[in-house]
């Protein structure tokens, strides 16, 4: 895989954030939207899968899972800490993700945790319309957003939940959530981290 702007600052991260997003539960992560998760069994795509966290977490709520993470280093450590065998591991990014479209699938589920701000605002008109078009009707999107300070080496662009509920709704995507709120960690809240989480359904 080819490095780029959005992933690089993981890479050299990476040994660190198999430690530190691994301290934090799938439960305690995702409890704002847990009750919105449609019912297993079913097929979730998780875009940005880093550590395997979540991927884990779905695996073991009886979810069959392809995690999609496109820096290398993260996905080896997340493919040793997690080896459960309704995970299946793909190396491809956003927007395009050519590698998911090309396995011809669809999906109950896709989520999409601290990605959508490493793209720009037409990789992210695009990158969406590729998603709505992996959702089985009556699938539901779970996103979250991040603002304010860009950590040294990474890629990230201002991003609103309005822009993204207006993109939504031209590809029959009705939100069904939105909330913004502080980081979790106290550190990133100190810092003036805020997170936007949304959650659409595909009409």
């Amino acid at each position: 895989m080819t490095l780029g702007p959005s992933n690089i600052g993981y890479t050299k991260e990476a040994p660190d954030l198999l430690k530190r997003y691994e301290s934090f539960s799938g439960d305690q992560v995702h409890a704002h939207w847990r009750a919105l998760f449609p019912a297993p069994p079913g097929r979730v795509l998780d875009i940005g899968a880093g550590t395997g966290r979540d991927a884990a977490w779905f695996a073991s709520l009886g979810y069959d899972v392809l995690a999609v993470e496109p820096t290398d280093a993260l996905r080896d450590g997340a493919q040793a800490l997690h080896p459960e065998p309704e995970i299946t591991w793909l190396d491809d990014r956003l927007p395009d993700l050519p590698h998911v479209v090309a396995g011809n699938q669809t999906y109950d589920m896709v989520m999409m945790n601290a990605v959508w701000m490493h793209l720009t605002a037409d990789e992210r008109a695009h990158g969406l319309s590729v998603i709505a078009a992996l959702m089985n009707p009556g699938s539901r999107l779970f996103m979250s957003q991040r603002h304010g300070p860009i950590p040294e080496g990474r890629r990230m662009f201002d991003v609103t939940g309005e822009e993204t509920i207006t993109r939504g709704a031209e590809l029959n995507l009705s939100v069904l959530f939105h909330q913004r709120s502080g980081s979790i960690l106290g550190e990133n809240r100190k810092r003036g981290v805020e997170w936007t989480c949304l959650v659409f359904e595909k009409t």
